[in-house]
């Protein structure tokens, strides 16, 4: 009898990783819609006109902006027009903009440098909210198999909100969410955790239970925005902002201002271990590991 299939999200959980302070490091996500498939990479193998992949990934360089496709769950048409979603996931004022393309490199004259600054790609204002959850299976096999129920489920209950998304980054934590324009990253989200999350957040509220962190912060300050959070049992989204941070010999020291008083919390971050961190990695490596040194008001 063969081996099971190695799956990283179960090896994740199995040894206990924390989830705090993983979440990709993004200020600025351009989504444009595309049905699919995605392939392995998915602006080289989606199914785009010719050579646009290539132009979207020097775009994405070039501005720093992350450009990501997403779809409807369920849906493998394509859609005319297109979908585009901008988001500025700045910490302290988050924007979303939307539209629509009729031809997919159209998204290609978005001011999207602007957007990375903190101005407008283009697009008209949305005050509305994203859920965007991780479905890509060529990419990582418990993408699809943990993302895609999270996913429907999601649908179900807020279906002008949900879409599901190409690679975000940390597959050992499917299912994962990504929460715009706020730049909040959810992970190890089953159906009825993704819809207590999606519920929290649409009443300004945060789950820190399944909470990766902030993407507009530094992995180990959203480390210390949780533990932060946790010492305070603080969860409104707007609560804390960030008002200086430095870094020191792998010790970094957050101030946050919450209601007028400063708390510093210190957390060293360092690499340990030698895990098989995707289902399709052919090697192990270190993964980031958060130690909350203290807490205090200052």
């Amino acid at each position: 009898m063969s081996e099971p299939a190695f799956r990283c999200a179960g090896a994740s959980l199995l040894r206990d990783e924390p989830v705090a302070g993983t979440a990709s490091t993004v200020r600025a996500f351009l989504l444009l819609e595309e049905a699919g498939p995605w392939g392995v990479d998915a602006l080289r193998d989606a199914r785009l006109p010719d050579g646009l992949g290539v132009r979207l990934r020097a775009a994405a360089a070039a501005s720093g902006v992350r450009i990501l496709l997403v779809r409807r769950p369920g849906s493998r048409a394509s859609a005319a027009p297109r979908r585009v979603l901008a988001a500025y996931a700045d910490p302290d004022a988050p924007r979303l903009e939307s539209g629509t393309v009729a031809d997919p490199a159209d998204v290609l004259d978005l001011d999207l440098a602007g957007l990375r600054a903190g101005g407008s790609a283009g697009l008209a204002p949305d005050p509305g909210t994203a859920f965007a959850v991780c479905t890509h299976g060529r990419h990582d096999a418990c993408c699809a198999e943990r993302g895609r129920p999270v996913a429907a489920a999601l649908a179900q209950a807020h279906p002008e909100e949900t879409w599901e998304v190409s690679h975000i980054g940390g597959d050992r934590f499917a299912g994962n969410m990504l929460v715009l324009p706020h730049g909040l990253y959810y992970g190890r989200l089953d159906p009825v955790a993704a819809l207590t999350a999606a519920g929290a957040h649409l009443g300004g509220q945060l789950d820190l239970d399944h909470l990766r962190g902030r993407s507009g912060h530094p992995m180990p300050v959203q480390a210390a925005e949780l533990a932060l959070r946790r010492e305070l049992a603080e969860t409104r989204v707007d609560a804390l902002r960030l008002v200086r941070r430095s870094a020191d010999d792998g010790v970094t020291e957050a101030v946050f201002d919450v209601a007028g008083a400063a708390y510093a919390v210190r957390v060293r971050s360092t690499m340990r271990g030698s895990e098989q961190l995707t289902c399709r990695a052919t090697r192990e490596n270190p993964a980031v590991h958060h130690e909350v040194l203290g807490v205090r008001r200052t």
